[in-house]
């Protein structure tokens, strides 16, 4: 667990409220030298910023706008952010680990417009589930489902997203959402309070999984509805809590010892578990300047028909390729660092 990020989940959770901007502008003093970064920074975010308030603060840190994520948390939730820079951005939409993990508060009997606590009240009533009953009714919903995206969401009807046409007012019933195919590959629960009617689960799933449409599911199957209070992001593309950094660290770094900021950055490598495909001091070269290999003279670990990770002479992943069945090495994405 990164220092300082928030005991979540303890008593449920203890929000991290901060002020964005007072911190942003804490961060952000002075501009510090350029320097040349590539690969990943996991970021712990609290509760309370977006996920592009914290790509601002990434790119002010470390002096580039070349920064993205690989998956976007709701203002609300907490947890696990991987920031990719420099070379590592084009890495994003080639990532093969793209399961994420969460641990999620729930209440049952209230529904909201946003199917978590932070939205307005559409329901609420007096439900008296038991244990049993929930576990057998959560239970289904481990495997492949089919989910609604929520109005409130970035998911695009019409060339418009869905959380702009809610806030003009337009309801659910007004936009036809078509369903989409997702997997729980596990749903665990930590705990349920049958006074409370509330508790902890904690969930293994598939990208592009909404956790508060599937609390939202639960709740409406069980009958009165369900509203996530609480969202935690454990694990998201093979990085967990252990990798992150709290935006009170990345302060006091950038404050104090800027330089060491590239120190963070974990090497593409880590991302991709392929087998590797060598270049030597020559090919590096006529990779760098466009020219197709030939298979017959790189050095492959093994010879397959999938996609290899490709180093140059220095011991860099520059490139994702697959060989062609004319011996070419064609490539997939390449990763330009810059020098």
């Amino acid at each position: 667990m990164p220092r300082k990020c928030g005991e979540v989940f303890g008593g449920c959770l203890n929000n991290i409220m901060g002020d964005a901007l007072n911190i942003y502008a804490h961060l952000c003093g002075d501009s510090k030298q350029s320097m040349i970064v590539n690969g990943i920074i996991c970021v712990y975010k609290p509760a309370g910023y977006t996920s592009f308030d914290i790509i601002a603060i990434m790119r002010r840190l470390l002096n580039t706008k070349k920064i993205g994520h690989s998956g976007t948390l709701d203002p609300m939730a907490e947890g696990v952010l991987p920031t990719f820079v420099g070379a590592a951005t084009k890495a994003v939409d080639f990532c093969p680990d793209c399961d994420k993990e969460y641990r999620a508060a729930f209440r049952l009997g209230l529904t909201t417009d946003t199917q978590d606590i932070s939205g307005a009240v559409l329901s609420e009533q007096f439900v008296s589930i038991s244990d049993k009953r929930f576990r057998e009714v959560a239970a289904k919903y481990v495997g492949e489902i089919d989910q609604i995206p929520p109005m409130y969401s970035a998911v695009k009807v019409g060339g418009k997203k869905l959380y702009e046409l809610a806030r003009k007012g337009i309801k659910d019933e007004d936009i036809k959402r078509e369903s989409r195919r997702v997997t729980i590959h596990s749903l665990i629960i930590e705990s349920f309070d049958e006074e409370k009617q509330s508790g902890l689960l904690r969930v293994s799933c598939s990208k592009g999984t909404y956790i508060r449409t599937l609390i939202h599911d639960i709740g409406g199957e069980l009958g009165g509805g369900a509203v996530m209070t609480a969202l935690q992001r454990t694990r998201s593309n093979g990085f967990t809590l252990a990798d992150c950094h709290s935006l009170e660290s990345l302060r006091e770094l950038y404050a104090n010892t800027p330089e060491k900021l590239p120190d963070l950055l974990i090497p593409l490598c880590r991302l991709f578990d392929y087998p590797r495909a060598q270049l030597d001091a020559e090919q590096t070269q006529m990779f760098r300047n466009g020219v197709t290999l030939s298979a017959d003279y790189v050095r492959f670990e093994r010879v397959y028909d999938g996609t290899y990770s490709v180093y140059d002479v220095s011991g860099r992943i520059v490139a994702l390729a697959k060989i062609e069945p004319d011996h070419s090495v064609a490539i997939t994405q390449r990763f330009n660092y810059g020098d």
